[in-house]
C-alpha cells in the first residue's frame, strides 16, 4: 500500500483543538502560539538504508537529519527556534554517538536552533541499524505564514536552485536549507510554497491538488544538478529546494530583489483546472517517475 493511500484515510480521523490553525498536510502544523504568531511543529524522520547508507560519517547523518526539518521550516516562510530528538540504533559505540551529536549540534549552532530534549533506545537485533526522527519548532507571522494550498490560477511557479543527480552528487547529504530565501519570499508577499523531498513532480502535483488548480510545467527550464537529466530533475527528489507561487503583479519585484546565489526560475503556471500538464498539453504525471512514495507491504 501507498503512502498516499494510508494518510487518505487516516488524516481525516484526527480531530484538531481550535487552536491549531493549520493540521495535517502541509510541511509543517502551524498553533496559535501569540499575538501575530503561529507556532510552527514538524518532524521528519530518516532511516539507515533508506535516508542515508551505513558507511555514511555520524556527523553527517545528524547535519542532515536536522536540515531536512529546517527545510520544512523554510518552506512555510518561517524561522527555526529548537528541536528533540528520538533514535533508535543497534549502535554500541560511544564514538558513532559523540560523532553524530556533533554533526547534529554543529549544523543546529549555524542556523540558532537549540536541540532542547527528545529520547534515545536500543533497538532489537536484527537487519535495521538505526531509524530516527527529529521534531523541529519555528515561528512565522501569521499574514506571512506560506501554504501548499494557497496557489491560485495565473500564479507563477518558480523554483530555487537545481534539481535531478541528489545521490550521486552527495547533494542528498550536503544541501543548504532555503531558510534565507524561504523568509524572504513570505516577506514578499508570496504566500504558496513547498519543499521538494520526494520529487519535484510529484511535490508541485501536491501543490496543485491542495489549491484545486492545475499546473503547466516545462520541464525543460528546470534547472538540471551536473549529470542529472530531465527525467531525474523531475523524479529523483531529495533535491530539498523551494517551490512557490507568484502572483503576477509579484513576479517583477521577487526577481529584481533577488539578492542570493541560489539561481532562481520560472518553471510553470497554475491554471483552471486538474493535474499537471507538459507544454505540449500532456499529462506529465503519466507513465513516469513522479518522484518518491513509501510503500507498505
Amino acid at each position: 500500500m501507498q503512502e498516499f493511500k494510508i494518510l487518505e484515510k487516516v488524516i481525516p480521523l484526527l480531530s484538531q483543538s481550535g487552536n491549531i490553525a493549520i493540521g495535517p498536510g502541509d510541511d509543517c502544523a502551524a498553533i496559535e502560539f501569540s499575538d501575530g504568531d503561529y507556532l510552527l511543529a514538524g518532524t521528519d524522520q530518516m532511516v539507515c538504508g533508506l535516508h542515508y547508507f551505513p558507511d555514511v560519517d555520524p556527523e553527517r547523518i545528524g547535519a542532515k537529519l536536522l536540515k531536512r526539518n529546517l527545510s520544512d521550516i523554510a518552506s512555510m516562510g518561517g524561522s527555526p527556534i529548537c528541536a528533540l530528538l528520538s533514535l533508535a540504533t543497534t549502535n554500541s559505540k560511544l564514538k558513532w554517538f559523540e560523532r553524530f551529536f556533533q554533526g547534529l549540534e554543529q549544523e543546529a549552532r549555524s542556523w540558532g536552533v537549540s536541540v532542547c530534549g527528545g529520547d534515545l533506545s536500543g533497538l532489537p537485533a536484527g537487519n535495521l541499524r538505526e531509524t530516527m526522527s527529529l521534531t523541529i519548532l519555528g515561528r512565522v507571522a501569521r499574514d506571512k505564514i506560506c501554504l501548499r494550498r494557497n496557489a491560485r490560477s495565473g500564479d507563477f511557479l518558480y523554483a530555487t536552485g537545481c534539481f535531478g543527480n541528489s545521490l550521486t552528487s552527495e547533494h542528498h547529504l550536503e544541501f543548504i536549507p532555503r531558510l534565507p530565501e524561504g523568509q524572504f519570499l513570505a516577506e514578499t508577499g508570496v504566500r504558496a510554497m513547498i519543499d521538494v523531498s520526494d520529487g519535484l513532480l510529484v511535490d508541485a502535483s501536491r501543490m496543485a491538488v491542495a489549491s484545486q488548480v492545475a499546473l503547466r510545467l516545462d520541464p525543460d527550464l528546470i534547472p538540471l544538478r551536473p549529470g542529472a537529466d530531465i527525467s531525474g530533475a523531475l523524479g529523483d527528489g531529495e533535491d530539498y529546494e523551494l517551490l512557490f507561487a507568484v502572483p503576477p503583479n509579484l513576479a517583477e519585484t521577487v526577481e529584481q530583489n533577488w539578492k542570493f546565489t541560489t539561481r532562481l526560475t520560472r518553471i510553470g503556471i497554475f491554471e483552471e483546472g486538474a493535474g499537471v500538464i507538459g507544454r505540449d498539453g500532456g499529462n506529465l504525471l503519466k507513465d513516469r517517475n513522479t518522484g518518491y512514495e513509501h510503500q507498505f507491504a
